[in-house]
């Protein structure tokens, strides 16, 4: 494990990358510094990209937020969201677990989230007495509301055997510098309780290999993941074989002090049961 100034120190090594986006490319606010510069540098170089992201929305939604940021669509060659393998799954019912679900959700999220299964032979209840299982994107209100406020909730879908889908495994992201609680937070909730809970997204290995689907041609080895969270995009790298890139700077950036070494970050890693190939304060090219 190595810690690099710049992403053009192993430029020769990787012809691809798979970005995780809110905590790599941007904080939920505003880009990181140098992102706009690297992932043109990237480009430049004949990198192929494909923005692999949490969030519970359909692709086209974070391409309309990172372009907010200033990243534009030829920045990357596709975006893969866990919203788009949770639609693509409740599509298809190509498994037992989704075919078993039946047709009425209630959805749990914030009403942004509410377009996700739109087209789709799904009806919303309203109550959740009324429904055959729970769709989780997160907390109505994630700026003043916990897990531990669904609790009542929770208990009721327990008590109904309601399986749980959750559309974002993460537990909490940075938004501009205040950590928020996301779906993961309530799924996380549901199961200590003894809730059935499934997930799509980042660390699952599905998640990857959607991304690699979109580099054909570009061997496994030479793709490298660059990743702020070490739940999700790292343990995930490791579990698909990819190699990681750790971003300090998103999630754990509070972990570390003002000079980055690797013993700090090696620790880091050793005490999360982590492997990454180097690890970069953030995404810069030089």
């Amino acid at each position: 494990m190595r810690i690099l100034n710049g992403l053009a120190e192993v430029a020769d090594r990787y012809d691809a990358a798979i970005l995780d986006s809110w905590g790599v490319l941007h904080n939920g606010v505003e880009p990181y510094a140098g992102v706009l510069e690297c992932l043109a540098r990237m480009r430049a170089a004949g990198w192929r990209t494909v923005v692999l992201s949490n969030a519970p929305r359909q692709g086209e939604a974070v391409a309309r937020q990172v372009a907010g940021f200033g990243v534009p669509a030829d920045a990357y060659d596709a975006i893969v969201t866990s919203g788009d393998l949770a639609r693509a799954a409740l599509r298809d019912r190509s498994d037992a677990a989704h075919r078993d679900l039946g047709r009425r959700l209630f959805h749990l999220g914030p009403e942004r989230d509410w377009g996700l299964l739109d087209g789709l032979a799904y009806e919303r209840a309203d109550d959740i007495s009324a429904c055959d299982f729970v769709l989780n994107t997160g907390l109505y209100n994630d700026e003043t509301e916990t897990a531990a406020d669904y609790a009542e909730l929770l208990s009721e879908a327990l008590a109904r055997h309601l399986p749980m889908l959750c559309a974002n495994p993460d537990l909490e992201v940075n938004r501009g510098g205040k950590r928020v609680p996301c779906a993961g937070a309530v799924a996380a909730a549901y199961a200590r309780i003894g809730g059935d809970v499934a997930y799509h997204g980042k660390p699952a290995r599905a998640a990857f290999e959607a991304c690699l689907r979109k580099l054909p041609g570009v061997a496994r080895e030479r793709v490298l993941v660059v990743g702020d969270s070490l739940a999700t995009d790292i343990a995930g790298a490791a579990a698909s074989e990819i190699d990681a890139l750790f971003v300090t700077g998103g999630i754990h950036a509070g972990e570390f002090g003002p000079e980055l070494n690797e013993d700090a970050v090696e620790r880091l890693l050793r005490s999360r049961g982590a492997v990454a190939a180097a690890a970069i304060r953030s995404l810069t090219w030089s």
